[in-house]
């Protein structure tokens, strides 16, 4: 059997545009000809996507899936971590859930779970041309190195050449890909075979000089400079951190303000309303009051109790008393949901310590938290509004009371998603991506008195294309292919 070559792109840091520059090429080569795969060893991001298999991968892998022309795999991100709190996370391997572990337990768990990441790798690599494969972090976290299965180690037992990505609008490029040189040992560092400055601004002709500094220093080729590409805002983001770079309020005539929940997931729900001209989308801040808005939507969460808390202690609840009671509409997503009703009681210690708590008793439903978790592409039509709609469940629980007598959502086969209160004001589903759908998002629109005025899959198609034209303009691509092996 042959096997595809690869390429693995890592970063001096997080944030550094791994997942975009993976992206761009995976479009890039997709359109010479290529077949091309993503591939991410581990990702930790509580933004994920659901994959036909039924099992859940990182969003960014889905994207990248999207670019190369193919279905979203649970092989591309065969170790998914989920935090749930600042030390502990859901450890998900090839789309399910295996259970939670602390970051010291974690990292015990690293020797076994190599063997399921090579093993996705290699079943990626027997089905297409070309492997991209994206690291996590930074490339130079030498007090993770040794049971390493996101970066260097990875790298070096699947034996594929590396390029390094900097991020020069942090400031500070030249030491960040000198130093990472630095802090690399021998073998690692003959794996780099060249970097990439990403993010640029301004004139190149400035930066011009560093490039033979920087060969100099770590005997690495360079493969350009690569300018800032607007277009990065339009394309879902990997993580949450994204979400305080686009929470600048616009000029909509209509609000829309989003709680920002400590463990908030699936935030991508919301990039279609985000890019509508007419409407003004607010993730709100801890501690900053939810503004008066025609719509607050209560997002997904990875962690429903702890986030209730949270809520709770930022005051949203008070802010949310008083916008139903100016006679506002609320939505809830997923765990949302959940909190919108009058109780979550976790009794398998699904979460946490198993117990249960009050809900905000804005619908009459009540959830109880199970260990089997629901991963499941859906379609159907919204209740509310007569629009079709097309989404994702992933969710741990099941919700039922007198509100779900009158649900939201109804799905292809008959199933119903979701509850309504009797003034129709207050609603909430299990179903993510409902607003990618152009009719739902423009039915839900037109409820607010606010117009739909672009169709946003066309539109993340389009910018994969402008950055596959982005990259081809600035960076030596066919020279990139080369280094694959």
């Amino acid at each position: 059997m042959s096997f595809a070559r690869a390429l693995m792109v890592q970063g001096t840091g997080s944030d550094v545009g791994k997942s975009l520059v993976v992206a761009g090429l995976c479009r890039a080569f997709a359109k010479r000809g290529l077949s091309v795969r993503p591939f991410k060893p581990q990702n930790m991001s509580n933004n994920a996507a659901v994959t036909a298999e039924g099992g859940e991968i990182g969003r960014a892998q889905a994207l990248q899936a999207r670019a190369c022309g193919v279905a979203p795999s649970i092989h591309m991100n065969p170790v998914l971590l989920k935090p749930q709190s600042e030390t502990g996370s859901q450890v998900i391997v090839r789309g399910k859930m295996i259970g939670s572990a602390m970051a010291a337990q974690y990292q015990a768990m690293k020797p076994a779970l190599l063997a399921a990441t090579l093993d996705s790798f290699q079943r990626l690599r027997a089905d297409c041309d070309l492997v991209m494969v994206e690291g996590a972090g930074s490339a130079a976290e030498a007090n993770l190195r040794a049971h390493d299965i996101a970066n260097m180690g990875f790298a070096q037992a699947a034996r594929v050449p590396v390029l390094l990505v900097g991020d020069i609008d942090r400031g500070g490029v030249i030491a960040q890909i000198v130093g990472t040189r630095a802090v690399l040992d021998e073998a690692d560092r003959a794996l780099v075979k060249g970097f990439l400055v990403n993010k640029f601004r301004g004139d190149p002709a400035l930066f011009a000089p560093a490039f033979p500094l920087i060969e100099a220093r770590t005997g690495w080729r360079s493969f350009g400079l690569l300018p800032h590409f607007p277009g990065a805002a339009r394309l879902p983001a990997e993580d949450a951190v994204a979400l305080d770079k686009r929470a600048a309020r616009g000029g909509g005539k209509r609000v829309i303000a989003v709680p920002k929940l400590s463990r908030i997931a699936n935030f991508d729900d919301f990039d279609p309303l985000r890019l509508e001209p007419d409407v003004e989308l607010v993730f709100v801040a801890p501690s900053e009051a939810l503004p008066v808005a025609d719509l607050i939507i209560l997002p997904g969460s990875k962690a429903t109790i702890a986030d209730l808390a949270f809520l709770r202690a930022q005051g949203w609840d008070i802010d949310l008393t008083a916008h139903v009671r100016r006679g506002g509409r609320v939505l809830g997503l997923c765990a949302g949901y959940q909190m919108l009703g009058k109780r979550i009681a976790d009794p398998e210690g699904i979460e946490g310590p198993p117990g249960a708590v009050d809900g905000l008793g804005l619908l009459d439903v009540e959830t109880t938290m199970t260990g089997a978790k629901k991963l499941r592409a859906v379609k159907g039509i919204c209740l509310a509004n007569g629009a079709p709609f097309t989404g994702y469940e992933m969710h741990v629980g099941r919700t039922s009371g007198p509100d779900a007598a009158r649900p939201l959502l109804e799905q292809e086969g008959g199933a119903r998603d979701g509850a309504m209160a009797p003034n129709g004001r207050i609603m909430g589903a299990y179903a993510h991506g409902l607003f990618a759908h152009d009719a739902q998002r423009a039915a839900w629109l037109k409820g607010l008195g606010a117009q739909s005025t672009f169709a946003y899959e066309s539109d993340v198609e389009a910018t994969l294309d402008a950055l596959a034209a982005h990259i081809e303009r600035h960076v030596d691509v066919a020279a990139l292919l080369a280094l694959a092996a």
